[in-house]
């Protein structure tokens, strides 16, 4: 080996060193992500789609496609430390492949989010109105429920307003009344029949603003966030696809040194 190539090894090992060490920093980074993503696609099967599945344009495996994007980055993650601190080049343009692959299914689950979000409001209301119609049918459990769910949990009766129900065909209705799961105060005390045409706030036992509004409101509150951070992290795998990328060709670079 010349002085030169020797100098110039010296300079090699140092930017392999760092670039390693930016990289580990990054693949910590990937693997929260990872984690944050995968407890998303938990909380949306587990609590959010209680809403989504009263929209006309629910898609159940969407739930699925983030808890599955999620544990694959934290595999990809796992092994991205692993091939960081063996240095080998092989390996690393194969994470740096990974992450470009994490990359586009980020970067579009987020354009989907966002394009879904956008149409919620008309799907909502198909959704609900549907769903009114199809309340208390004993074919239809699941709608049933899931309207009682987002009643009681928003505090809300009906679509537009507690009156829907009058007009709606499900089973066991007397005259001018709500399901229970509209009542703002105790069931069993609740008078949930033979109400007004017209009240407000706090004048009944029930809950008398609409829930078409809330549960969109609800909804964008919390896939639009979804989306831009889904969007954020996917150009964030830019990064850590270029520094894999550096250090596998720094690390090339170095051993050819070595051998010449």
């Amino acid at each position: 080996m010349t002085k030169g190539q020797y100098q110039s090894t010296l300079h090699t090992g140092p930017v392999v060193t760092c670039m390693k060490t930016l990289l580990m920093v990054f693949n910590f980074i990937f693997w929260v992500t990872g984690i944050v993503i995968l407890s998303i696609g938990i909380w949306t099967k587990v609590d959010l789609y209680k809403y989504l599945e009263l929209s006309s344009i629910y898609q159940p495996e969407a739930p699925y496609v983030l808890i599955g994007v999620g544990a694959v980055i934290v595999v990809i993650g796992s092994l991205g430390c692993c091939c960081t601190v063996k240095g080998n080049s092989f390996f690393l343009y194969l994470y740096c492949g990974f992450l470009a692959l994490v990359f586009i299914v980020e970067l579009s689950a987020g354009i989907a989010l966002l394009v879904y979000k956008n149409k919620l409001e008309k799907g909502f209301r198909e959704g609900l109105n549907s769903g009114i119609d199809k309340y208390g049918m004993k074919d239809e459990g699941e709608i049933t429920k899931a309207f009682d769910e987002l009643q009681e949990k928003l505090h809300c009766c009906g679509i537009e307003s507690y009156t829907d129900w009058f007009k709606a065909p499900w089973e066991g209705n007397q005259t001018n009344a709500v399901p229970a799961s509209c009542c703002r105060v105790d069931k069993k005390k609740c008078q949930h029949s033979h109400l007004p045409t017209k009240a407000k706030a706090g004048e009944t036992d029930i809950n008398v603003q609409g829930c078409h509004r809330l549960v969109v409101d609800f909804i964008n509150g919390n896939i639009g966030p979804i989306g831009g951070v889904a969007l954020g992290i996917s150009f964030f795998q830019v990064l850590g696809a270029i520094l894999a990328g550096c250090l596998a060709k720094s690390i090339n670079k170095a051993k050819y040194e070595q051998m010449d």
